[in-house]
Order: structure tokens, then C-alpha cells, then sequence
């Protein structure tokens, strides 16, 4: 038993005051977050239309919507000049888990909101029909859209709708943020790939993207345009048509396995 005087006892308990968050976190269990159970009808939207989802286990399915929900918890969706349905939360959460779900935890850092609109838009964020330019189907904004993901309605549900055509804009969009989380959207993915693993990365990526541009490659014309594009369109094929694209880009489909299969930590 030892006894303490009072100032050795006053500075002691002032000590543990002020280093009690880092003593707890070394003692706390991580806590999980409880949910309302995850919606019928959400499960029969991801089971009939989200292939990714329908080729995972049971357990692989829980986990998969627990992730969603989680994601859901922390991103706010907001439609833009229509109603938001369940389908386009399904569509988004889901597209936001797809390309993480191999990591054992993920957080979008550098995500807050995700606003949908209702059809293609142009650099003026102007959708109407009479409006020239309506070619964006989404983006990852900066300035006054920074931690904002900007979505098209009807790009987002084509990619789902579509299970052949190897293209989904909304996966496209959070690969861009991946991207992103080491400081840079380039299409070196530093925190997903091993430092060995940078090197050969850039030549493949340089390899495809000549491939691409010479008309030599069935990866979409939009991934020659440059490296950040390349990354995301190779992933969308990666994530999309995973079988197809493993026999016609075996290097590749390696490197991004490397990338999406291994668990890395929250950044």
C-alpha cells in the first residue's frame, strides 16, 4: 500500500484529468454503432439490382448493409428540385461501399453531402432541357462544393440499370475521393497501394491510357484523357464487370485488386 501526500496526490489526479481521452482509448473496446434494421424494401433494391452485393456471402451482405447504413449516418443525401426515393439513397450508399468494402473500416473523410440532380447538368450546375453543355454526370466539388459529391439522377440509375456497359458514375465519383485522400486527385492511389507497388501502378496506367488513345483497348475513351480518369474508369470496369475485365487486363486487375482487397486503415 502506498500513501501519497497531497500535492503528490493533487498532481496525480490533475495528470490523469488531463490525459484521460488517451487513457481511455487505450482501454476502450472500438464501439459500434446500433441501427434500426436495415429496410425490406432497401434489400430487395440492392438484391435486384446491385450485382456486387447479390455475389456476396450472407455475413457478407449484413456487413454490407451495416457499412451502408453507417456511411448513411455520417453523408447527408439532398435532391435537387424533385423528390429523393429510396432507390437513389440505395444507389448512392451503395456505390459508396462498393469500392471500401474490402477494407476493414472506411471513413469519407472529405465527404459531407452528396446533392442529386435530377438530369445532366453543365459547369453551371443548369439541368433544364433547354440548357446547352448538359454533359457532366458527376463530380467531386472544390471552392464553395468542397466535401460535395454532385450526382446526375439518371446517370446514377443507369449505372445499375446497365449491367454490361462496364460504366457507373457514382462508383466513378468516390474512386475520385479515394483518390483524393492522399492530398491529390492524380490517379496514384498512395493510400491504397504499398510504396513498391507506385512504380509499376504508373507504367500500367501510362500503358493503358496509350492503349486506350491508339483504339487498342476496350477500356472506356474517357480513361485516355489522363491518369486521375484512367484510375476511375478502370475501377468502374473492376468493380462492374470483374470477370471480363480479370481475362482481358490480367496486369491491371492485379494492381487493383492490390488496391480495393486489402484491409487498410481509417484514414
Amino acid at each position: 500500500m502506498v500513501i501519497y501526500s497531497l500535492p503528490i496526490l493533487a498532481f496525480i489526479l490533475i495528470a490523469l484529468w488531463q490525459f484521460k481521452p488517451h487513457i481511455y482509448a487505450l482501454f476502450a473496446k472500438e464501439k459500434k454503432e446500433t441501427f434500426e434494421p436495415f429496410p425490406k424494401s432497401w434489400e430487395n433494391i440492392l438484391l435486384n439490382n446491385v450485382s456486387f452485393y447479390k455475389k456476396r456471402s450472407k455475413a457478407e451482405q449484413k456487413r454490407f448493409q451495416y457499412r451502408m447504413q453507417l456511411f448513411l449516418s455520417n453523408v447527408h443525401i439532398e435532391a435537387v428540385q424533385f423528390t429523393l426515393e429510396d432507390r437513389d439513397i440505395v444507389y448512392v450508399a451503395a456505390s459508396a461501399i462498393i469500392p471500401v468494402f474490402g477494407f476493414k473500416s472506411w471513413h469519407y473523410s472529405n465527404l459531407s453531402t452528396v446533392l442529386i440532380y435530377p438530369d445532366y447538368f453543365n459547369e453551371d450546375l443548369a439541368f433544364d432541357a433547354n440548357t446547352k453543355n448538359r454533359t457532366i454526370a458527376g463530380l467531386v466539388g472544390t471552392g464553395r462544393f468542397k466535401n460535395q459529391m454532385l450526382l446526375s439522377r439518371k446517370a446514377l440509375h443507369h449505372g445499375f440499370n446497365n449491367a454490361t456497359d462496364k460504366n457507373n458514375t457514382a462508383i466513378h465519383e468516390f474512386i475520385h475521393l479515394l483518390d483524393g485522400t492522399d492530398g491529390t486527385i492524380d490517379g496514384i492511389p498512395e493510400q491504397l497501394l504499398e510504396h513498391q507497388y507506385i512504380a509499376p501502378w504508373l507504367a500500367l496506367m501510362h500503358k493503358g491510357i496509350e492503349a486506350i488513345n491508339n483504339d487498342a483497348s476496350d477500356i472506356r475513351s474517357y480513361g485516355g484523357t489522363s491518369q486521375t480518369e484512367f484510375f476511375a474508369v478502370a475501377s468502374e470496369y473492376f468493380f462492374e464487370r470483374p470477370k471480363l475485365f480479370k481475362r482481358k487486363h490480367p496486369e491491371l486487375y492485379e494492381m487493383l485488386e492490390k488496391c480495393y482487397s486489402t484491409e487498410n486503415p481509417e484514414p
